[in-house]
């Protein structure tokens, strides 16, 4: 029957690739494989270069922060899933984890290790691994993560058939294994002269009970003849998938009336002992563990600190010797990767115990901290938060902001520096550059709170707190969540907040909102002040004054006043009045005049004429001079009254249409800060009054 059109089919159609699937499913003879490995040696590289490669194919780039040199590795930002996964900031820890992979690619030793990820919780350990094996499912079937495993075509005499079928080896191992070991040293070193220093393969022990079990009855079939036992080898490319249980295996903690160690080794098939005669035949065993389907890629251990000591036994062996002990079952050589994480407290608890010295000894721990960077924090929540995914949801501007610097605030250690809160030391972290402080000082507030991060609040409390906030049935009535509303939130949540029981942490919790509230009434205060101030044509008049005035003070020259046609004196009272807004000193006013025309000159040497938005420090002291001539006649104090007089009224409108236009606010939020900042003049008002 003829498939009717649909613009459904039409889009499956597009996403199908029938030679993709063609070249991920390709199958051949062991000597074909041979030649493909002659062709590009990397197709055999083990699990550890494996994950390293993958990790730089996707890129990197170099940048300085105070004074030290950084890698970002452009596989943290999720592209296999669109950023789904992606990881900000932590640019130390993640160059951590490469360089552990690097040591273990080129076999320094990292690769006779458990990787124990260790941070507090919430802080992007799963996530972490979560990429990795995404990652190399996503590498595995693309022509440079290529890798290969093999089946037995088996008679009818050895799988007591009528015909032949074929069976897969259980472990997806490498076919190179395959090579007698009296001669695999001389073929892998024939291979590795067309492999530069440091990607040499490296292949790991011999091949799993059940294919030499198979190997060791076709040999005996055709006497000794290796040859004709390959022929019996059918090599097909190995695609990973969690999923599937091929290269990729997640192992989670249960109770200890629940779990034995054959999770993680394989059982006994009983009910092929009847067919074999034995349970120690291979055939009659189930190499079906998480360490014997993650052969060739990554085992994931969640919490592993929590798992039974019997489990933590089996974890030592397989990463010192590579090698794991199945149920009657001589020991069997593995070549994976082994991730564990875990938390503070099970950490100690493993530090605690002497019995635990030789799984120490075995780790190699990665401190995963919170961030303590302000902007990558609002990018966590941003990516769940953002226009894109709370569509008919007014988010006002700095409400993840504000909930942001709560969080980073919460992780800071306090300054032992005089003269330094908790809130510039977060704003010198995000690159904000404070006077008086430069990078060596940075650097050394860093070094005296080398635990940084390591202790605080979530960013998943943060992230129940804005969902809490987004469902609120004040929201709802809104459509719309502001700052304070999510301060509520996360104030209120840390009565009931399970992991805060001391009480004298919860005090300082709040104190520190206290501080957030403080700041977000100066942003507020200073987005008004420049929509006040955004008057372009009246900030031109006053920027073209002050220029004027000090041009003709530092030439020693008169102004001619445009209105009576007289020869005056430079306006001292303009200049000093916008030169105070940025803090000039009148000892200073003279060098700061001249480095404005110097400024000036500069860019008429190369032809550009000069805007006054093209000086950042002149900028801001325009607005603030422009906004204290305007809030007296806007009368922003008298929004606090009932009533308003239709002139304010009209420069209240303009303003707000600038905070909508500029700012990103709605009407109801942009309104709702034109009357909180005009409160906050007012209480100024009334404390000078008294």
């Amino acid at each position: 029957m003829a498939i009717k059109a649909n613009p459904i089919l039409s889009i499956i159609d597009r996403k199908l690739d029938l030679g993709q699937y063609r070249d991920q499913h390709w199958d051949g003879t062991f000597w074909d494989y041979l030649d493909l490995v002659s062709d590009n040696p990397t197709i055999a590289r083990n699990a550890f270069q494996r994950v390293y490669d993958m990790i730089l194919s996707y890129g990197t780039e170099s940048f300085t922060q105070f004074k030290n040199e950084y890698t970002r590795y452009k596989f943290f930002s999720d592209p296999v899933d669109r950023g789904h996964d992606a990881i900000f900031g932590l640019e130390r820890p993640l160059m951590q984890l490469v360089d552990f992979f690097k040591s273990a690619a080129q076999g320094y030793g990292t690769e006779k290790r458990i990787l124990l990820l260790h941070g507090p919780v919430g802080s992007s350990k799963s996530t972490i691994a979560r990429l990795l094996k995404k990652g190399l499912e996503a590498y595995s079937r693309t022509d440079d993560g290529r890798l290969f495993t093999y089946s037995w075509r088996l008679p009818h005499k050895l799988n007591n058939d009528d015909g032949e079928h074929f069976l897969d080896c259980p472990m997806h191992e490498e076919p190179l294994l395959l090579i007698p070991k009296e001669a695999r040293a001389e073929v892998l070193e024939q291979i590795n002269d067309k492999l530069p220093e440091g990607h040499r393969l490296r292949l790991y022990g011999d091949v799993c009970p059940f294919c030499r079990k198979i190997m060791d009855e076709l040999m005996e079939m055709y006497g000794g003849d290796w040859k004709k036992v390959m022929d019996h080898v059918k090599v097909k490319r190995l695609i990973l998938s969690e999923k599937d249980r091929r290269g990729i295996g997640t192992f989670q903690p249960k109770d200890e009336k629940n779990q034995d160690s054959t999770e993680l080794t394989g059982d006994i098939n009983y009910r092929k002992i009847a067919e074999y005669g034995s349970d120690s035949d291979p055939r009659a065993f189930n190499f079906d563990g998480e360490l014997n389907i993650a052969n060739r890629g990554i085992v994931e251990f969640i919490e592993v600190l929590k798992l039974d000591v019997a489990f933590l036994y089996d974890l030592l062996g397989a990463s010192q010797e590579h090698m794991i002990k199945p149920k009657k079952f001589a020991q069997t050589h593995i070549d994976e990767v082994i991730l564990g994480h875990t938390n503070e407290p099970e950490y100690k608890k493993l530090q605690g115990n002497e019995m635990m010295e030789a799984f120490r000894d075995r780790t190699i721990k990665i401190d995963v901290p919170y961030n303590i960077k302000l902007d990558d924090e609002v990018k966590i929540y941003l990516k769940d938060f953002g226009p894109e995914r709370v569509r008919g949801m007014h988010i006002a501007p700095h409400t993840v902001e504000v909930a942001a610097m709560w969080a980073v605030l919460t992780r800071l250690g306090e300054p032992k520096k005089a003269g330094i809160t908790k809130v510039q030391k977060l704003k010198l972290y995000n690159g904000k550059q404070i006077p008086g402080f430069t990078e060596d000082s940075i650097k050394e507030l860093k070094e005296e709170s080398p635990r940084e991060g390591m202790t605080g609040i979530s960013p998943r409390y943060i992230q129940d707190k804005i969902s809490n906030a987004l469902v609120s049935q004040q929201a709802q009535l809104d459509k719309a969540i502001n700052p304070f509303m999510v301060m509520n939130e996360l104030e209120g949540g840390l009565t009931h907040h399970s992991l805060i029981t001391d009480e004298e942490l919860k005090k300082d919790y709040r104190e520190l909102l206290a501080v957030v509230r403080e700041e977000y009434e100066d942003i507020l205060k200073a987005e008004v002040q420049r929509a006040i101030s955004a008057d372009e044509d009246a900030i031109k008049r006053l920027a073209t004054n002050y220029i004027e005035s000090v041009r003709a003070y530092t030439q020693h020259e008169r102004v001619r006043n445009r209105y009576t046609g007289r020869d005056e004196e430079p306006d001292e009272r303009l200049m000093r009045s916008i030169e105070e807004k940025i803090d000039i000193p009148d000892s200073r006013k003279d060098d700061f005049r001249q480095e404005i025309m110097n400024y000036i000159g500069a860019l008429a040497l190369d032809g550009k004429k000069f805007e006054y938005s093209t000086n950042a420090r002149l900028l801001k002291a325009l607005e603030l001079k422009l906004f204290e001539d305007q809030r007296d006649t806007i009368k922003l104090k008298n929004l606090v009254s009932s009533v308003v007089d239709d002139e304010t009224q009209q420069k209240i409108d303009v303003v707000k249409q600038r905070l909508i236009k500029y700012f990103g606010y709605n009407e109801t939020s942009a309104t709702d800060v034109l009357n909180y900042v005009a409160s906050i003049f007012a209480r100024g008002d009334s404390k000078q009054d008294e």
